[in-house]
């Protein structure tokens, strides 16, 4: 049952102390720890709850005394954030594992393509075409498209949209609810709309047709995706109009982003909580965009640029900038427009004390 040290310890490359045969199930808080349990104590303030908790065995940070907290055996790393990447796939237990089979109550189209060991929970639906590789998992009401292709070693958790033609590569993960290939979200009316005059003028909407009706341009391309991509739960990438919307290799998504039709995002991006990025925009290679980050149509944001969180992005971003605001700008010309922002009431105090004291030497003088 569980692991042992010596086992934990070469699956996620950290080094074992003391009883290394000493077996856990789970991990936990140290106060909150029973001996069966790995406690997590990977800075020194979280080892002070050892003593309060049972746990024989912990993952602490290198160099640590671990017999000084009345361990028998320990796990240390350089980088003990990193090592729990390891330790958590390893101790999830939650996590669908394939070779489960296909579930009666599922519809797989007989021209669909599964590998011999894909599961297929209850409810799914795969279509004609579809193709899922080695190692798939298709969770509870799950949908997969006419066309698709999803590479090796999915994981599409409960209720998963892939639209008919989407292309995923390896090892993707999606949280339940999330959609990828709907439409995008684009209309035009018959005429110039008020929105696109006010664009234009940049606010005057007089002089542009009004009443008219949208008529919908509907998403021709599709969408591609990379390898080792993973989407947050209710989270959609529209295809592209007429092209393909594309997201690289490595790319994390957390709930609730929404991505445009046309948008192409490169490498090993982290999209948090909340992001859109309208569409036809290009995201380079290792861009952060902190929660609640809005990316306007047509822009270009370059390799390693990060967001802070709520940042509206109006204008083309070069590379390796810190972003925060609305409008963006570099981070610390923002802070030091807040500051002078906080400083504003004290100043009109200041002026308003500078005018009456001019006042009163013209009436003295």
């Amino acid at each position: 049952m569980g692991h042992s040290i010596r086992e934990i310890a070469e699956a996620i490359g950290a080094r074992a102390h003391g009883d290394v045969d000493i077996r856990v199930a789970r991990v936990a808080e140290p106060a909150d720890a029973r001996a069966d349990d790995l406690a997590l104590a990977m800075r020194p303030d979280y080892a002070e709850g050892l003593s309060r908790g049972q746990a024989r065995a912990a993952m602490l940070w290198e160099g640590a005394d671990w017999q000084a907290f009345g361990l028998s055996a320990a796990i240390t790393a350089s980088r003990p954030r990193f090592a729990m990447s390891g330790l958590s796939a390893l101790m999830d237990r939650a996590r669908p594992q394939p070779g489960q089979g296909v579930h009666p109550s599922s519809v797989v189209d007989p021209a669909a393509q599964l590998a011999p060991d894909v599961t297929v929970g209850p409810l799914a639906v795969v279509c004609a075409g579809a193709e899922v590789g080695p190692g798939g998992v298709i969770g509870a009401q799950c949908f997969v498209g006419e066309g698709a292709r999803i590479g090796p070693d999915c994981l599409l958790h409960a209720g998963v949209r892939i639209g008919a033609g989407v292309a995923i590569g390896a090892r993707f993960v999606a949280h339940p609810g999330a959609v990828v290939g709907a439409d995008g979200f684009s209309f035009v009316t018959p005429e110039e709309s008020a929105v696109e005059r006010a664009r234009d003028t940049l606010g005057d909407a007089s002089g542009a047709a009004q009443g008219q009706a949208w008529a919908r341009i509907h998403s021709l391309g599709g969408v591609r995706i990379g390898d080792d991509v993973e989407l947050g739960a209710n989270s959609c990438i529209d295809r592209g109009t007429v092209r393909d919307t594309v997201v690289g290799n490595g790319v994390k998504f957390d709930n609730l982003a929404q991505i445009g039709h046309n948008v192409v995002i490169g490498n090993d991006c982290m999209i948090c909580a909340q992001v859109g990025v309208a569409g036809s925009s290009r995201i380079g290679n290792s861009v952060v965009l902190g929660g609640q980050t809005g990316v306007s149509d047509n822009l270009t944001i370059g390799d390693n640029v990060i967001t802070g969180g709520a940042t509206k992005v109006l204008a083309n971003v070069p590379a390796g900038r810190v972003m925060l605001g609305y409008p963006a700008m570099k981070m610390d010309n923002h802070v030091e427009v807040y500051k002078g922002l906080r400083r504003l009431p004290r100043l009109y105090r200041e002026v308003a004390q500078l005018r009456d004291a001019i006042a009163r030497l013209t009436r003295n003088g």
